[in-house]
């Protein structure tokens, strides 16, 4: 094995090659994940080659991952931070106190080194984000000798790797079959019956599912009912939730203009949703077949929602404050972040998020006027993320003194804090700053794997002392972190905060920061309703539980 020592970068891509193939291991409904993956294999093969990696490939690539990661949540952190989602903050406070408790009372307990504890915090968590900001406060804990450490940094990273393995299964399988046991609710149908409040009836459709009957139709109509009608008046009738795109009247084309009065015999096209299309056409007269010269094109745009105005309002509120979204122009997706969510008149949008919006162009164009920009992420600018990063560094060299103790967020806490501005102040302005999801979510991924490697490399040498000492506490632990907070979050979310079951399932998964989690949970469910609540933890917790590491460290350093 000397060339991988002579040659540690062979010995890195090779931990994540390895580590994301044993990640893609599925075992019932779980999968360990590339993160896991890779730190076991770096754990091995670093106790068996000793190959020294630079601390400074760790440094740069924590970095860009927790900027990125950072960036991402951004704009749903700061639009979840209001009186709405007070009941889901609750719960990232519940799942914040009582991982940083009980990891503190296990480190007195036990006489647990402040490496060990920290790693058990971040893997019971299943946040792997810990144990970078973790093992960055380590090294910057005055008093400690170089080996001292190299060696609680090392235990940072073992015991994250068996408690996240335990963790890991236990919150998947608590949150999608004991949960659901526990209040009593069968998830599928709890899910389509939320699902069918939202959407004010209709069904909703399962995770394998695709609509055979598009919800947006147009449908043409031979006048009978409607003779002596205005186009403006036949389309108030109705809510303004149709529009009509097209009239032919014998051999000629009309333009559907609100003062056009409809005469006996008119084609005209209704575009709608499919029950307001159906509603409508029973005023109209019989329904024919599609006649050429009445097809009216319909143009897609998505838009990136940059107006305050707008930001916590429900789609059905929007379309009531904005006449622009019922002249024929509807929205058919909402993407927050990585999540699709269902566009229903009671999902609500925020800024940041990207509508997919339906209807003539005409109309399209003001409604981007009214409530945001065509959203454009075609290459990222890298003027915007090297500043962010080198805003990062520098909030995170701002120290306090806590009982004698400096204390600071480091790098790693301070490119988060920017990463979460940068993301915020982009999601209004969309005119510079890009940075796509796809290319952000590739940077986070490969910075946290590269960093990951890295510190398993690093940490396999101490791995095997500190399994022998604490074989029997770490998975202990790894459960008890889990269930604790969890527990404590079903109790309070169903009881006090009546959050409904499916929402509060999927946002004990969210303050848990775990896809896998969620993921079993929509398969069970069978539907992407617990998706709602989970969107909201996610962001929140994806931003306080990394400040826990350097929090922990600084209380046991002390």
């Amino acid at each position: 094995m000397g060339v991988l020592t002579d040659h540690p970068e062979l010995a890195l891509f090779l931990c994540l090659a390895l580590g994301y193939l044993v990640g893609k291991v599925r075992v019932g409904p779980i999968t360990l994940g590339g993160i896991c993956g890779t730190l076991i294999v770096a754990l091995l093969l670093g106790a068996w080659t000793k190959v020294v990696i630079d601390d400074d490939v760790k440094t740069v690539f924590f970095a860009l991952f927790i900027f990125a990661l950072g960036y991402l949540a951004g704009p749903q952190f700061f639009a979840n931070l209001n009186r709405k989602s007070l009941r889901f903050f609750t719960l990232c406070l519940i799942e914040l106190v009582s991982v940083l408790g009980i990891a503190y009372f296990l480190a007195k307990a036990f006489d647990l080194d402040v490496g060990t504890a920290s790693g058990i915090l971040a893997g019971a968590a299943t946040e792997s984000a810990v144990v970078g900001t973790a093992t960055e406060a380590i090294g910057n804990l005055p008093g400690l000798t170089p080996e001292q450490i190299s060696t609680y940094q090392g235990h940072v990273a073992t015991a994250y790797t068996v408690c996240y393995l335990f963790g890991l299964v236990t919150i998947v399988i608590y949150t999608s079959q004991i949960m659901p046991m526990l209040l009593r609710v069968n998830l599928r149908d709890a899910s389509r019956a939320v699902w069918e409040r939202m959407r004010g009836g209709g069904g909703g459709l399962q995770s394998d599912e695709r609509a055979s009957l598009p919800g947006l139709v147009g449908r043409t109509y031979l006048v009978t009912h409607a003779d002596g009608r205005t186009v403006g008046q036949l389309e108030s009738d109705h809510g303004g939730r149709v529009t009509v795109e097209a009239v032919k009247r014998g051999s000629r084309t009309l333009t559907p203009e609100p003062g056009l009065e409809l005469t006996l015999s008119d084609l005209v096209l209704v575009v709608g949703r499919r029950a307001n299309t159906i509603e409508a056409g029973r005023s109209i007269g019989p329904e024919t077949p599609g006649i050429p010269g009445v097809d009216t094109p319909l143009a897609t745009s998505q838009i990136a929602v940059t107006d305050r105005a707008v930001s916590g309002k429900t789609l059905d509120r929007i379309g009531r404050d904005h006449p622009e979204l019922r002249d024929g122009v509807y929205v058919t997706d909402v993407l927050r972040g990585e999540q699709h969510l269902p566009a229903t008149p009671e999902t609500v949008v925020q800024r940041g998020d990207v509508v997919t919006l339906v209807g003539a162009r005409a109309g399209l164009n003001r409604v981007v006027q009214k409530i945001g920009t065509v959203a454009k992420n075609d290459a990222t600018d890298f003027v915007y993320l090297g500043l962010g990063i080198v805003v990062g560094s520098l909030i995170g060299q701002i120290a306090v003194t806590f009982g004698g103790v400096p204390l600071s967020l480091g790098t790693g806490g301070g490119c988060l804090v920017s990463g979460l501005l940068f993301g915020w102040f982009r999601a209004g302005r969309q005119t510079f700053g890009a940075f796509p999801p796809q290319a952000a979510t590739t940077i986070k991924d490969l910075g946290l794997a590269v960093f990951i490697a890295c510190t398993g490399l690093t940490s396999g040498p101490q791995a095997w002392p500190l399994l022998k000492e604490y074989g029997a506490l770490l998975p202990f632990a790894g459960i008890a972190m889990v269930l604790v907070p969890a527990t404590l979050s079903l109790v309070i979310g169903r009881k006090l905060l009546k959050i409904e079951s499916p929402l509060l399932i999927g946002a004990i998964a969210g303050q848990q920061c775990s896809t896998p989690a969620i993921t079993s949970v929509t398969q069970v469910a069978q539907s992407s309703v617990p998706m709602l609540g989970y969107t909201v933890t996610y962001a929140l917790s994806n931003f306080l539980l990394p400040l826990t590491g350097p929090i922990l460290v600084g209380v046991l350093g002390a």
